[in-house]
Protein backbone atom coordinates (compact mmCIF):
# COMPACT_ATOMS: atom_id res chain seq x y z
CA UNK A 1 0.00 0.00 0.00
CA UNK A 2 1.22 3.50 -0.87
CA UNK A 3 1.90 5.39 2.36
CA UNK A 4 1.16 8.84 0.89
CA UNK A 5 -2.08 10.17 2.36
CA UNK A 6 -4.35 11.89 -0.11
CA UNK A 7 -7.17 12.51 2.39
CA UNK A 8 -6.60 12.78 6.12
CA UNK A 9 -9.60 13.57 8.31
CA UNK A 10 -9.39 13.99 12.08
CA UNK A 11 -12.27 14.61 14.47
CA UNK A 12 -14.59 15.82 11.71
CA UNK A 13 -17.93 16.94 13.12
CA UNK A 14 -20.95 18.63 11.60
CA UNK A 15 -23.98 19.76 13.57
CA UNK A 16 -27.20 21.14 12.12
CA UNK A 17 -28.72 22.83 15.15
CA UNK A 18 -29.26 19.95 17.60
CA UNK A 19 -28.67 17.19 15.03
CA UNK A 20 -25.16 15.70 14.84
CA UNK A 21 -24.79 14.56 11.21
CA UNK A 22 -21.08 13.69 11.45
CA UNK A 23 -19.57 12.83 14.80
CA UNK A 24 -15.80 12.99 15.41
CA UNK A 25 -15.01 11.15 12.17
CA UNK A 26 -11.49 9.97 11.29
CA UNK A 27 -10.53 8.50 7.93
CA UNK A 28 -7.41 7.91 5.85
CA UNK A 29 -7.24 7.59 2.07
CA UNK A 30 -3.91 6.73 0.44
CA UNK A 31 -2.53 7.36 -3.05
CA UNK A 32 -3.98 4.82 -5.49
CA UNK A 33 -6.78 3.66 -3.19
CA UNK A 34 -10.22 2.78 -4.42
CA UNK A 35 -11.76 3.75 -1.11
CA UNK A 36 -15.28 2.54 -0.34
CA UNK A 37 -17.29 4.94 1.83
CA UNK A 38 -20.23 3.02 3.25
CA UNK A 39 -23.04 3.54 5.70
CA UNK A 40 -26.83 3.26 5.96
CA UNK A 41 -29.11 6.12 4.96
CA UNK A 42 -28.68 9.00 7.38
CA UNK A 43 -25.19 7.89 8.41
CA UNK A 44 -23.54 11.16 7.34
CA UNK A 45 -21.97 10.12 4.02
CA UNK A 46 -23.28 12.99 1.87
CA UNK A 47 -22.52 15.53 4.59
CA UNK A 48 -18.94 14.25 4.81
CA UNK A 49 -18.48 14.43 1.04
CA UNK A 50 -19.79 18.00 0.99
CA UNK A 51 -17.25 18.94 3.66
CA UNK A 52 -14.44 17.27 1.68
CA UNK A 53 -15.46 19.36 -1.33
CA UNK A 54 -15.68 22.51 0.78
CA UNK A 55 -19.38 22.92 -0.03
CA UNK A 56 -20.25 23.17 3.67
CA UNK A 57 -18.11 24.08 6.65
CA UNK A 58 -17.35 21.59 9.46
CA UNK A 59 -18.46 22.42 12.99
CA UNK A 60 -15.16 20.96 14.23
CA UNK A 61 -12.21 18.87 13.09
CA UNK A 62 -9.52 19.02 10.44
CA UNK A 63 -9.38 18.03 6.77
CA UNK A 64 -6.11 17.66 4.89
CA UNK A 65 -6.07 16.82 1.19
CA UNK A 66 -2.78 16.22 -0.64
CA UNK A 67 -1.10 16.91 2.71
CA UNK A 68 -2.44 20.46 2.98
CA UNK A 69 -5.20 21.89 5.19
CA UNK A 70 -8.31 22.28 3.06
CA UNK A 71 -9.42 25.49 4.78
CA UNK A 72 -6.26 27.40 3.87
CA UNK A 73 -5.63 25.81 0.46
CA UNK A 74 -9.11 25.34 -0.97
CA UNK A 75 -8.55 26.79 -4.45
CA UNK A 76 -5.33 24.86 -5.11
CA UNK A 77 -6.77 21.58 -3.80
CA UNK A 78 -10.03 21.80 -5.76
CA UNK A 79 -8.17 22.04 -9.09
CA UNK A 80 -6.87 18.50 -8.43
CA UNK A 81 -10.27 16.96 -7.59
CA UNK A 82 -13.02 15.68 -9.88
CA UNK A 83 -16.39 14.87 -8.35
CA UNK A 84 -19.93 13.72 -8.93
CA UNK A 85 -22.25 14.62 -6.06
CA UNK A 86 -25.81 13.39 -6.50
CA UNK A 87 -27.26 14.31 -9.92
CA UNK A 88 -24.95 16.11 -12.38
CA UNK A 89 -26.32 19.34 -13.87
CA UNK A 90 -25.94 20.25 -17.54
CA UNK A 91 -27.12 22.67 -20.18
CA UNK A 92 -29.98 20.47 -21.41
CA UNK A 93 -30.43 22.15 -24.80
CA UNK A 94 -26.76 21.83 -25.72
CA UNK A 95 -24.99 18.73 -27.01
CA UNK A 96 -22.86 16.42 -24.86
CA UNK A 97 -19.81 17.74 -26.72
CA UNK A 98 -20.70 21.40 -26.10
CA UNK A 99 -21.39 20.74 -22.42
CA UNK A 100 -17.96 19.23 -21.94
CA UNK A 101 -16.36 22.08 -23.86
CA UNK A 102 -18.02 24.75 -21.69
CA UNK A 103 -17.56 22.94 -18.38
CA UNK A 104 -13.97 22.08 -19.29
CA UNK A 105 -13.14 25.72 -19.98
CA UNK A 106 -14.61 26.71 -16.62
CA UNK A 107 -12.27 24.26 -14.89
CA UNK A 108 -9.27 25.30 -17.02
CA UNK A 109 -9.02 21.93 -18.74
CA UNK A 110 -7.82 21.03 -22.20
CA UNK A 111 -10.92 21.44 -24.41
CA UNK A 112 -9.43 20.37 -27.71
CA UNK A 113 -11.57 18.17 -29.95
CA UNK A 114 -9.23 15.26 -29.27
CA UNK A 115 -9.56 15.62 -25.49
CA UNK A 116 -13.34 15.97 -25.47
CA UNK A 117 -13.87 12.97 -27.75
CA UNK A 118 -11.41 10.97 -25.64
CA UNK A 119 -13.52 11.68 -22.54
CA UNK A 120 -16.78 10.82 -24.31
CA UNK A 121 -15.30 7.55 -25.58
CA UNK A 122 -14.06 6.71 -22.09
CA UNK A 123 -17.64 6.81 -20.76
CA UNK A 124 -19.27 5.26 -23.84
CA UNK A 125 -20.95 8.38 -25.24
CA UNK A 126 -18.80 9.05 -28.31
CA UNK A 127 -21.64 8.06 -30.68
CA UNK A 128 -23.99 10.56 -29.02
CA UNK A 129 -21.64 13.52 -28.92
CA UNK A 130 -23.95 15.66 -31.08
CA UNK A 131 -27.13 14.76 -29.14
CA UNK A 132 -28.74 17.31 -26.86
CA UNK A 133 -28.48 16.33 -23.22
CA UNK A 134 -32.27 16.73 -22.81
CA UNK A 135 -32.61 13.52 -24.88
CA UNK A 136 -30.34 11.54 -22.53
CA UNK A 137 -31.54 8.98 -20.02
CA UNK A 138 -30.60 9.38 -16.35
CA UNK A 139 -27.87 6.79 -16.79
CA UNK A 140 -26.40 8.61 -19.78
CA UNK A 141 -26.32 11.83 -17.76
CA UNK A 142 -24.39 9.94 -15.08
CA UNK A 143 -21.86 8.91 -17.72
CA UNK A 144 -21.55 12.49 -18.96
CA UNK A 145 -21.09 13.58 -15.34
CA UNK A 146 -18.14 11.21 -15.08
CA UNK A 147 -16.61 12.66 -18.24
CA UNK A 148 -17.04 16.14 -16.77
CA UNK A 149 -15.36 15.05 -13.53
CA UNK A 150 -12.41 13.61 -15.44
CA UNK A 151 -11.80 16.20 -18.15
CA UNK A 152 -9.25 18.25 -16.15
CA UNK A 153 -7.26 15.08 -15.29
CA UNK A 154 -7.75 15.20 -11.50
CA UNK A 155 -5.57 13.28 -9.04
CA UNK A 156 -8.49 12.54 -6.69
CA UNK A 157 -11.95 11.51 -7.91
CA UNK A 158 -14.87 11.66 -5.48
CA UNK A 159 -17.93 9.75 -6.64
CA UNK A 160 -21.24 9.77 -4.78
CA UNK A 161 -23.40 6.90 -6.09
CA UNK A 162 -21.86 6.91 -9.61
CA UNK A 163 -23.88 3.92 -10.91
CA UNK A 164 -27.30 5.35 -10.02
CA UNK A 165 -29.71 4.81 -12.90
CA UNK A 166 -27.43 2.50 -14.87
CA UNK A 167 -28.41 -0.92 -16.18
CA UNK A 168 -26.17 -3.93 -15.32
CA UNK A 169 -24.02 -3.42 -18.42
CA UNK A 170 -23.60 0.27 -17.61
CA UNK A 171 -22.68 -0.57 -14.03
CA UNK A 172 -20.02 -2.98 -15.26
CA UNK A 173 -18.60 -0.34 -17.61
CA UNK A 174 -18.35 2.22 -14.80
CA UNK A 175 -16.80 -0.41 -12.52
CA UNK A 176 -14.22 -1.26 -15.19
CA UNK A 177 -13.53 2.45 -15.68
CA UNK A 178 -12.90 2.95 -11.96
CA UNK A 179 -10.51 -0.01 -11.91
CA UNK A 180 -8.73 1.37 -15.01
CA UNK A 181 -8.38 4.85 -13.50
CA UNK A 182 -6.89 3.40 -10.33
CA UNK A 183 -4.58 0.76 -11.79
CA UNK A 184 -3.50 2.33 -15.10
CA UNK A 185 -3.71 6.03 -14.30
CA UNK A 186 -2.85 5.88 -10.57
CA UNK A 187 -5.92 7.93 -9.68
CA UNK A 188 -7.23 7.87 -6.14
CA UNK A 189 -10.97 7.10 -5.99
CA UNK A 190 -13.25 7.96 -3.08
CA UNK A 191 -16.44 6.00 -3.75
CA UNK A 192 -19.71 6.29 -1.87
CA UNK A 193 -22.21 3.64 -2.95
CA UNK A 194 -25.18 1.72 -1.62
CA UNK A 195 -24.45 -1.18 -4.02
CA UNK A 196 -22.27 -3.17 -1.68
CA UNK A 197 -21.39 -5.86 -4.21
CA UNK A 198 -19.85 -3.22 -6.47
CA UNK A 199 -17.69 -1.90 -3.62
CA UNK A 200 -16.64 -5.41 -2.65
CA UNK A 201 -15.41 -6.06 -6.20
CA UNK A 202 -13.48 -2.84 -6.81
CA UNK A 203 -12.49 -1.29 -3.47
CA UNK A 204 -9.04 -1.83 -1.97
CA UNK A 205 -9.88 -0.15 1.34
CA UNK A 206 -13.10 0.98 2.97
CA UNK A 207 -14.75 2.60 5.94
CA UNK A 208 -18.20 1.93 7.35
CA UNK A 209 -19.81 4.76 9.26
CA UNK A 210 -23.04 4.80 11.24
CA UNK A 211 -24.75 7.73 12.95
CA UNK A 212 -21.91 9.92 11.73
CA UNK A 213 -19.15 7.93 13.43
CA UNK A 214 -16.56 5.41 12.26
CA UNK A 215 -17.44 1.76 12.85
CA UNK A 216 -14.53 0.08 11.04
CA UNK A 217 -11.81 1.06 8.57
CA UNK A 218 -9.26 -1.09 6.76
CA UNK A 219 -8.61 -3.17 3.66
CA UNK A 220 -11.64 -4.96 2.26
CA UNK A 221 -9.85 -8.31 2.38
CA UNK A 222 -8.79 -7.97 6.01
CA UNK A 223 -12.19 -6.82 7.20
CA UNK A 224 -14.03 -9.61 5.44
CA UNK A 225 -11.58 -12.21 6.75
CA UNK A 226 -11.72 -10.97 10.32
CA UNK A 227 -14.90 -12.76 11.30
CA UNK A 228 -16.69 -16.06 10.85
CA UNK A 229 -18.37 -16.82 7.56
CA UNK A 230 -21.49 -18.71 6.62
CA UNK A 231 -20.45 -21.78 4.61
CA UNK A 232 -22.69 -24.21 2.74
CA UNK A 233 -21.44 -27.80 2.30
CA UNK A 234 -23.12 -29.73 -0.48
CA UNK A 235 -23.07 -33.43 0.47
CA UNK A 236 -24.46 -36.71 -0.86
CA UNK A 237 -26.55 -37.44 2.24
CA UNK A 238 -27.33 -34.62 4.64
CA UNK A 239 -29.00 -36.86 7.23
CA UNK A 240 -25.98 -39.13 7.60
CA UNK A 241 -23.61 -36.17 7.52
CA UNK A 242 -25.55 -34.39 10.25
CA UNK A 243 -25.16 -37.39 12.56
CA UNK A 244 -21.40 -37.23 12.05
CA UNK A 245 -21.40 -33.49 12.72
CA UNK A 246 -23.35 -33.94 15.96
CA UNK A 247 -20.61 -36.29 17.20
CA UNK A 248 -17.84 -33.80 16.38
CA UNK A 249 -16.47 -30.49 17.64
CA UNK A 250 -18.44 -28.76 14.86
CA UNK A 251 -21.77 -29.53 16.54
CA UNK A 252 -22.11 -25.92 17.72
CA UNK A 253 -21.12 -24.55 14.30
CA UNK A 254 -24.06 -26.21 12.54
CA UNK A 255 -26.83 -23.78 11.57
CA UNK A 256 -29.32 -25.38 9.19
CA UNK A 257 -30.03 -28.14 6.67
CA UNK A 258 -31.96 -28.14 3.39
CA UNK A 259 -32.03 -31.01 0.90
CA UNK A 260 -28.38 -32.02 0.43
CA UNK A 261 -26.95 -28.84 1.89
CA UNK A 262 -25.68 -28.15 5.40
CA UNK A 263 -24.86 -24.62 6.53
CA UNK A 264 -22.17 -23.89 9.13
CA UNK A 265 -20.73 -20.75 10.67
CA UNK A 266 -16.98 -21.18 10.60
CA UNK A 267 -13.70 -19.34 10.90
CA UNK A 268 -11.68 -19.28 7.69
CA UNK A 269 -9.16 -21.89 8.88
CA UNK A 270 -11.95 -24.25 9.99
CA UNK A 271 -13.38 -24.68 6.49
CA UNK A 272 -10.67 -27.00 5.08
CA UNK A 273 -10.45 -28.76 8.44
CA UNK A 274 -14.16 -29.65 8.41
CA UNK A 275 -13.93 -30.67 4.77
CA UNK A 276 -11.09 -33.11 5.59
CA UNK A 277 -13.05 -34.50 8.54
CA UNK A 278 -16.11 -35.22 6.39
CA UNK A 279 -13.99 -36.77 3.63
CA UNK A 280 -12.23 -39.00 6.16
CA UNK A 281 -15.64 -40.17 7.38
CA UNK A 282 -16.64 -41.18 3.87
CA UNK A 283 -18.87 -38.19 3.10
CA UNK A 284 -18.84 -37.06 -0.52
CA UNK A 285 -18.58 -33.26 -0.47
CA UNK A 286 -19.44 -31.90 -3.92
CA UNK A 287 -19.10 -28.20 -3.10
CA UNK A 288 -18.02 -25.82 -0.33
CA UNK A 289 -19.61 -22.39 -0.74
CA UNK A 290 -18.62 -19.51 1.58
CA UNK A 291 -21.31 -16.84 1.50
CA UNK A 292 -19.53 -14.19 3.51
CA UNK A 293 -19.99 -10.92 1.72
CA UNK A 294 -19.63 -7.23 2.26
CA UNK A 295 -23.40 -7.06 2.62
CA UNK A 296 -23.30 -9.53 5.53
CA UNK A 297 -20.50 -7.58 7.16
CA UNK A 298 -22.17 -4.23 6.57
CA UNK A 299 -25.45 -5.35 8.13
CA UNK A 300 -23.66 -6.75 11.15
CA UNK A 301 -21.61 -3.59 11.70
CA UNK A 302 -24.56 -1.24 11.28
CA UNK A 303 -27.09 -3.39 13.15
CA UNK A 304 -29.38 -1.17 15.13
CA UNK A 305 -28.50 1.87 13.02
CA UNK A 306 -30.83 3.99 10.94
CA UNK A 307 -31.91 2.08 7.87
Amino acid sequence: MNSEQVIEVRGLTKKFHDVVAVNNLDLNVYRGDVFGFLGPNGAGKSTTIRMLLSLIKPSAGDIKIFGKPLKQNRQEIMTKIGAIVEKPDFYLYLSAYKNLEILGRISGADTSNKKIMEMLELVGLEKRYKSKVKTFSHGMKQRLGLAQALIHDPELIILDEPTTGLDPQGMKEIRDLIIYLSSAKNKTIFLSSHILREVEIIASRMIIINKGATQVEGTVDDLLKSDKVSVTFEVDNSETTLKLVNDSKWKESYKSTSKNEIVFELGKNEIPELNRYLNDKGVSVSAVIPVRSLEDYFLKITEGGDK
